[in-house]
């Protein structure tokens, strides 16, 4: 008999970090009420939420370890990516009220498109310009969130 071997380390990761989160979060639903599904309390949802995404993340798991999974190593941490992308968001809550919606996101696109290894300015443009549509029509317009639109030197 042999021993479970992990084929795909890059999933079997994931896996780990999604049921990680997972616990985290039950755990820290824990302290709502969770009510019934006929008259929910503030826990259900994150409760419920903390169940799927522990369920995806042993799907993954064993789905890393069968048989036939294709054999794949963990790669190198991108820390220059990931230092990109976390820092387009810190900026993006840092300017979201003094530029608003469509500035913030601006900045928040242009910066975290340098963590791309494909990186191309008019990309990124054109993806600013399309994520800043959608955003505004779903955030502002549909679901009608009170979110400064434009920089607050015009309003």
């Amino acid at each position: 008999m042999t021993g479970l071997a992990i084929r795909n380390q890059r999933a079997f990761a994931s896996g780990v970090l999604f049921l990680a989160f997972a616990i985290f979060f039950f755990v820290e639903a824990l302290g709502y009420p969770a009510g019934t599904a006929a008259k929910m309390g503030s826990g259900y949802f994150p409760r419920l939420l903390a169940v799927v995404l522990a369920a995806i993340g042993l799907v993954v798991i064993f789905g890393a370890i069968r048989s036939t999974a294709d054999r794949e190593a963990l790669r190198k941490w991108d820390f220059k990516g990931l230092a990109w992308v976390t820092g387009s968001v810190v900026l993006f809550g840092a300017l979201l009220f003094p530029l608003g919606l469509v500035g913030a996101l601006f900045v928040l696109i242009m910066v975290s498109s340098r963590a791309s290894h494909e990186f191309t300015w008019i990309g990124a443009l054109a993806n600013a310009a399309v994520l800043i549509v959608l955003c505004l029509a779903v955030f502002v317009y549909a679901l009608g969130l009170q979110l400064p639109v434009w920089p607050s030197l015009l309003n």
